[in-house]
């Protein structure tokens, strides 16, 4: 009998939707209907600083305007709740407890800017530096930690080992460890789990059978595949779409304020206009 099919919407509340998020959600809803399973919204608000309430009603709101419909979220609830990753500590502190317990992760004390992207989705123009290992193995060991906080913590990635998986889209993908990304952070300084051990946790537990993402987040499923194997999580399925860019080429993103949802709704613009502008390419 075949596993139910369940993906998931995951935005940050860090801005405004734009039409970029609109085409990769978009899509996310077509592929849940036409497997006639459950949409699941999460808000993803681990970076406190930046996550603001305003910010996830406008989410809502504008998924609702582009006619997108979930079965449950933070507005439904449902039987994986809560659904808001700043409620969710205790899983990725179990996660962290296994990950150190089995010595896959050690503390590090490098590079601030590692701290800032970590919270947040890796893309293509701001993606995790390669890690040159000045934590790695310590001279006399690292002290012992009974939790997470005050230090970045990396996983320890198998240096050479080639990841390798099939795109529900683009087909076989393969990233070397060591060499097409380092040691990453799972969990930062000020105590905050980082964006690659909070999805791979939220996604098993909310039982998550096919991840929808934009094509820039390639690379970080070679990275939660590795999280995944070390955890003894299953694996979903992976479908990454196409980007949008502007006209110089570059990916939008929420600094393209003009091309917001909610700035198109302010122009007039209807659900099928905007739907029509990505739906065709």
């Amino acid at each position: 009998m075949p596993i139910p099919y369940r993906g998931r919407l995951a935005p940050s509340p860090t801005g405004l939707l734009h039409i970029g998020h609109a085409a990769t959600f978009w899509t996310a809803y077509q592929r849940a209907l036409e497997h006639q399973g459950v949409l699941i919204l999460r808000d993803e608000d681990l970076d406190p600083q930046r996550s603001r309430p305003d910010f996830a009603q406008a989410v809502l709101d504008d998924l609702r305007w582009l006619g997108i419909r979930w079965q449950e979220g933070p507005d439904l609830g449902g039987p994986f709740r809560p659904y808001r990753q700043s409620e969710r500590r205790e899983p990725y502190l179990e996660a962290w407890r296994k990950l150190y317990d089995a010595g896959a992760i050690y503390p590090c004390t490098c590079s601030r800017r590692d701290l800032v992207l970590a919270a947040g989705a890796p893309h293509e123009d701001d993606d995790e530096p390669l890690y040159p290992g000045h934590c790695r193995n310590p001279l006399g060991g690292a002290p012992k930690y009974d939790s997470p906080a005050g230090v970045n913590w990396r996983f320890r990635v198998p240096d050479g080992e080639a990841i390798e998986f099939v795109d529900e889209r683009l087909g076989p993908q393969r990233f070397v460890a060591a060499e097409d990304f380092g040691d990453f952070v799972v969990w930062r300084r000020d105590d905050v789990p980082a964006y690659q051990l909070a999805v791979v946790v939220d996604d098993a537990a909310m039982q998550v059978t096919e991840v929808v993402r934009g094509e820039d987040l390639l690379k970080s499923t070679a990275r939660q595949l590795l999280l995944i194997r070390a955890l003894g999580l299953p694996q979903p399925a992976y479908y990454h779409c196409e980007l949008l860019r502007d006209a110089s080429g570059m990916r939008l993103a929420k600094r393209h304020d003009t091309l917001s949802l909610q700035a198109l709704r302010e122009q007039g613009r209807s659900p099928e206009e905007v739907i029509a502008s990505f739906a065709t390419g």
